[in-house]
């Protein structure tokens, strides 16, 4: 990756973009070039044009408010495999000003 995150927050607001606390920052994704590969939901329903299928046996198009977004990894190699933990976030409706 290109840019620190220091440095794409100060591009943000350089721009003249408002930053309030608790705006999530993202530093993109790092993805391969077959759809087993792909990094973000945006690739995996290649821009809303193929639904993503879920365990519960709805779609998704787009994350909506109220999902909750659970990621996990591990690296394995030579038969040693390293977990990553788990992440788990759940996406919230906006703020109304």
């Amino acid at each position: 990756m290109y840019w620190s995150m220091a440095q794409q927050l100060t591009h943000h607001t350089v721009n003249g973009c408002n930053l309030r606390s608790g705006d999530m920052m993202g530093s993109g994704t790092i993805s391969g070039p077959t759809k087993d590969s792909y990094g973000s939901m945006l690739e995996l329903s290649w821009r809303g044009q193929n639904p993503v299928s879920l365990k519960n046996n709805k779609e998704r198009k787009f994350i909506q408010d109220n999902d909750t977004v659970i990621m996990r990894a591990h690296s394995e190699k030579n038969g040693l495999r390293i977990g990553f933990g788990e992440c788990v976030g759940k996406i919230l409706p906006a703020l109304e000003d």
